[in-house]
Protein backbone atom coordinates (compact mmCIF):
# COMPACT_ATOMS: atom_id res chain seq x y z
CA UNK A 1 0.00 0.00 0.00
CA UNK A 2 1.92 3.11 -1.32
CA UNK A 3 0.57 6.55 0.52
CA UNK A 4 0.95 10.13 0.22
CA UNK A 5 1.02 13.55 2.52
CA UNK A 6 -0.11 16.84 1.35
CA UNK A 7 2.17 19.46 1.46
CA UNK A 8 0.64 21.65 4.27
CA UNK A 9 2.94 24.46 5.80
CA UNK A 10 1.43 25.04 9.05
CA UNK A 11 0.72 28.69 7.86
CA UNK A 12 -2.19 29.12 5.79
CA UNK A 13 -5.28 26.83 6.84
CA UNK A 14 -5.74 23.86 4.97
CA UNK A 15 -8.91 24.87 3.28
CA UNK A 16 -11.96 21.44 3.04
CA UNK A 17 -15.10 21.51 1.35
CA UNK A 18 -17.65 19.27 2.81
CA UNK A 19 -20.69 18.47 0.70
CA UNK A 20 -23.60 16.43 1.72
CA UNK A 21 -27.34 15.95 0.06
CA UNK A 22 -28.58 14.90 3.44
CA UNK A 23 -28.45 15.77 6.86
CA UNK A 24 -26.20 12.75 7.86
CA UNK A 25 -24.13 12.08 4.21
CA UNK A 26 -20.86 14.23 5.39
CA UNK A 27 -20.56 12.66 8.85
CA UNK A 28 -21.03 9.26 7.77
CA UNK A 29 -19.10 9.51 4.47
CA UNK A 30 -16.34 11.06 5.83
CA UNK A 31 -16.91 11.82 9.22
CA UNK A 32 -14.06 9.94 10.65
CA UNK A 33 -11.26 11.39 8.00
CA UNK A 34 -12.72 15.17 9.44
CA UNK A 35 -12.03 14.31 12.85
CA UNK A 36 -8.50 12.90 11.69
CA UNK A 37 -8.08 16.10 10.16
CA UNK A 38 -8.58 18.07 12.75
CA UNK A 39 -6.66 15.99 14.96
CA UNK A 40 -3.39 15.87 13.21
CA UNK A 41 -3.50 19.45 10.76
CA UNK A 42 -3.82 22.61 11.99
CA UNK A 43 -4.93 25.45 11.24
CA UNK A 44 -8.16 23.95 9.07
CA UNK A 45 -10.42 26.22 7.37
CA UNK A 46 -13.54 23.96 6.71
CA UNK A 47 -16.66 24.62 5.00
CA UNK A 48 -19.40 22.21 5.28
CA UNK A 49 -22.86 22.38 3.17
CA UNK A 50 -25.53 20.21 3.62
CA UNK A 51 -28.56 20.90 0.15
CA UNK A 52 -31.56 18.86 2.26
CA UNK A 53 -32.77 19.03 5.73
CA UNK A 54 -36.49 19.93 7.07
CA UNK A 55 -37.32 20.61 10.25
CA UNK A 56 -35.92 17.84 12.25
CA UNK A 57 -33.22 16.98 9.96
CA UNK A 58 -32.25 20.04 9.82
CA UNK A 59 -31.96 20.39 13.41
CA UNK A 60 -30.12 17.38 13.73
CA UNK A 61 -27.58 18.58 10.78
CA UNK A 62 -27.31 21.63 12.64
CA UNK A 63 -26.37 19.91 15.93
CA UNK A 64 -24.34 17.26 14.49
CA UNK A 65 -21.93 19.95 12.04
CA UNK A 66 -21.45 21.44 15.53
CA UNK A 67 -20.18 18.34 17.22
CA UNK A 68 -18.04 17.59 14.82
CA UNK A 69 -16.72 21.19 13.89
CA UNK A 70 -16.40 22.27 17.66
CA UNK A 71 -12.83 22.42 18.12
CA UNK A 72 -12.45 24.62 14.69
CA UNK A 73 -12.14 28.07 14.60
CA UNK A 74 -13.11 29.10 11.09
CA UNK A 75 -15.90 26.88 9.84
CA UNK A 76 -18.82 28.27 7.98
CA UNK A 77 -21.95 25.74 8.09
CA UNK A 78 -24.89 26.10 5.50
CA UNK A 79 -28.23 24.34 5.88
CA UNK A 80 -29.94 24.30 2.52
CA UNK A 81 -33.42 23.42 2.17
CA UNK A 82 -33.83 21.67 -1.12
CA UNK A 83 -36.38 18.75 -1.79
CA UNK A 84 -35.39 15.46 -0.75
CA UNK A 85 -35.55 13.24 -3.78
CA UNK A 86 -35.89 15.88 -6.05
CA UNK A 87 -32.29 17.14 -6.57
CA UNK A 88 -32.21 16.37 -10.57
CA UNK A 89 -35.33 18.38 -11.10
CA UNK A 90 -33.91 21.36 -9.14
CA UNK A 91 -30.34 21.35 -10.92
CA UNK A 92 -29.95 24.52 -12.30
CA UNK A 93 -31.00 26.15 -8.91
CA UNK A 94 -28.78 23.99 -6.90
CA UNK A 95 -25.54 24.75 -9.40
CA UNK A 96 -26.09 28.60 -8.57
CA UNK A 97 -25.53 27.53 -5.09
CA UNK A 98 -22.18 25.89 -6.03
CA UNK A 99 -21.47 28.84 -8.22
CA UNK A 100 -21.96 31.04 -5.48
CA UNK A 101 -19.63 28.64 -3.23
CA UNK A 102 -17.11 29.17 -6.39
CA UNK A 103 -16.88 32.78 -5.83
CA UNK A 104 -15.68 32.56 -2.12
CA UNK A 105 -14.20 29.58 -1.48
CA UNK A 106 -10.95 28.45 -2.79
CA UNK A 107 -11.02 24.30 -1.04
CA UNK A 108 -7.43 22.32 -0.87
CA UNK A 109 -9.76 19.10 -0.25
CA UNK A 110 -13.46 18.78 -1.64
CA UNK A 111 -15.61 15.68 0.02
CA UNK A 112 -18.08 14.70 -1.85
CA UNK A 113 -20.68 12.03 -2.96
CA UNK A 114 -19.48 8.59 -4.74
CA UNK A 115 -20.41 9.17 -9.23
CA UNK A 116 -21.74 5.53 -8.93
CA UNK A 117 -24.21 6.35 -5.77
CA UNK A 118 -27.38 4.83 -7.12
CA UNK A 119 -29.28 7.51 -5.13
CA UNK A 120 -30.13 10.62 -8.15
CA UNK A 121 -29.67 13.37 -5.09
CA UNK A 122 -26.48 12.06 -3.99
CA UNK A 123 -25.37 11.76 -7.84
CA UNK A 124 -26.53 15.41 -8.69
CA UNK A 125 -24.41 16.40 -5.77
CA UNK A 126 -21.51 14.42 -7.31
CA UNK A 127 -21.73 15.56 -11.10
CA UNK A 128 -21.94 19.61 -9.93
CA UNK A 129 -19.10 19.01 -7.71
CA UNK A 130 -16.83 18.06 -10.78
CA UNK A 131 -18.64 20.31 -13.26
CA UNK A 132 -17.82 23.59 -10.88
CA UNK A 133 -14.23 22.30 -9.09
CA UNK A 134 -12.64 22.08 -12.21
CA UNK A 135 -8.76 21.48 -10.17
CA UNK A 136 -9.15 20.35 -7.23
CA UNK A 137 -8.61 17.46 -5.50
CA UNK A 138 -11.83 15.70 -4.97
CA UNK A 139 -12.71 12.39 -3.01
CA UNK A 140 -15.42 10.74 -3.10
CA UNK A 141 -17.03 8.95 -0.10
CA UNK A 142 -19.59 6.18 0.34
CA UNK A 143 -22.32 5.80 1.59
CA UNK A 144 -24.27 2.44 2.58
CA UNK A 145 -27.53 1.52 2.21
CA UNK A 146 -30.11 -0.92 0.62
CA UNK A 147 -29.13 -0.02 -3.27
CA UNK A 148 -26.11 -2.18 -3.03
CA UNK A 149 -24.17 0.36 -4.43
CA UNK A 150 -20.70 0.02 -2.89
CA UNK A 151 -17.56 0.07 -4.57
CA UNK A 152 -13.85 -0.83 -4.39
CA UNK A 153 -12.20 2.19 -3.17
CA UNK A 154 -8.64 3.59 -4.84
CA UNK A 155 -7.92 5.99 -1.64
CA UNK A 156 -8.18 5.07 2.21
CA UNK A 157 -7.90 7.29 5.16
CA UNK A 158 -6.62 5.04 8.00
CA UNK A 159 -8.08 5.98 11.31
CA UNK A 160 -7.72 5.20 15.32
CA UNK A 161 -10.22 2.44 16.42
CA UNK A 162 -10.77 5.58 19.49
CA UNK A 163 -11.86 8.27 16.32
CA UNK A 164 -14.11 5.20 14.71
CA UNK A 165 -15.95 4.38 17.36
CA UNK A 166 -16.85 8.41 18.62
CA UNK A 167 -18.07 8.35 14.53
CA UNK A 168 -20.48 5.59 14.40
CA UNK A 169 -21.37 6.70 18.10
CA UNK A 170 -22.27 9.93 17.10
CA UNK A 171 -24.27 8.86 14.21
CA UNK A 172 -26.82 7.50 16.13
CA UNK A 173 -26.92 9.68 18.74
CA UNK A 174 -27.30 13.19 16.75
CA UNK A 175 -29.65 11.38 13.80
CA UNK A 176 -32.39 9.89 16.01
CA UNK A 177 -34.87 9.97 13.21
CA UNK A 178 -32.86 7.58 11.23
CA UNK A 179 -33.18 4.97 13.77
CA UNK A 180 -36.13 3.03 12.43
CA UNK A 181 -34.20 2.44 9.69
CA UNK A 182 -32.74 -1.41 9.69
CA UNK A 183 -29.55 -0.16 8.47
CA UNK A 184 -28.35 3.02 10.48
CA UNK A 185 -26.89 1.21 13.49
CA UNK A 186 -23.40 1.28 15.06
CA UNK A 187 -22.02 -2.09 14.17
CA UNK A 188 -23.06 -1.29 10.29
CA UNK A 189 -20.89 1.97 10.10
CA UNK A 190 -18.23 -0.14 12.20
CA UNK A 191 -18.19 -2.70 10.52
CA UNK A 192 -17.60 -0.85 7.10
CA UNK A 193 -14.59 0.89 8.48
CA UNK A 194 -13.26 -2.59 9.38
CA UNK A 195 -13.67 -3.91 5.62
CA UNK A 196 -11.76 -0.89 4.53
CA UNK A 197 -8.93 -0.92 7.00
CA UNK A 198 -8.65 -5.05 6.50
CA UNK A 199 -8.31 -3.29 2.43
CA UNK A 200 -6.14 -0.97 3.04
CA UNK A 201 -3.59 -2.95 5.97
CA UNK A 202 -4.51 -0.08 8.70
CA UNK A 203 -2.36 -0.02 12.16
CA UNK A 204 -5.91 0.33 13.56
CA UNK A 205 -7.84 -1.88 11.45
CA UNK A 206 -9.88 0.80 10.93
CA UNK A 207 -10.15 3.44 7.80
CA UNK A 208 -12.29 5.25 5.17
CA UNK A 209 -12.77 4.89 1.73
CA UNK A 210 -12.88 7.09 -1.36
CA UNK A 211 -12.89 6.82 -5.03
CA UNK A 212 -10.45 9.96 -6.39
CA UNK A 213 -10.62 9.86 -10.09
CA UNK A 214 -7.74 12.56 -10.73
CA UNK A 215 -4.61 13.02 -8.32
CA UNK A 216 -1.53 14.63 -9.38
CA UNK A 217 1.83 13.50 -7.23
CA UNK A 218 3.96 16.90 -7.47
CA UNK A 219 7.78 15.19 -6.49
Amino acid sequence: MLGFTPNLDGIRPLRVLCLGAHSDDIEIGCGTTIFQLIEKVQPLDIRWIVFSGQCSRSEEAKSSAEFWLESVHLKQIELHGFRDGFFPDQRSTIKETFEKVKESYSPDIIFTHYQEDLHQDHRTINQLTWNTFRNHVIMEYEIPKYDGDMGSPNLYVPVSEEIAEKKAVALVKYFNSQGDKHWFDKNLFMGLMRIRGMESCSPSGYAEGFYSRKISLDL
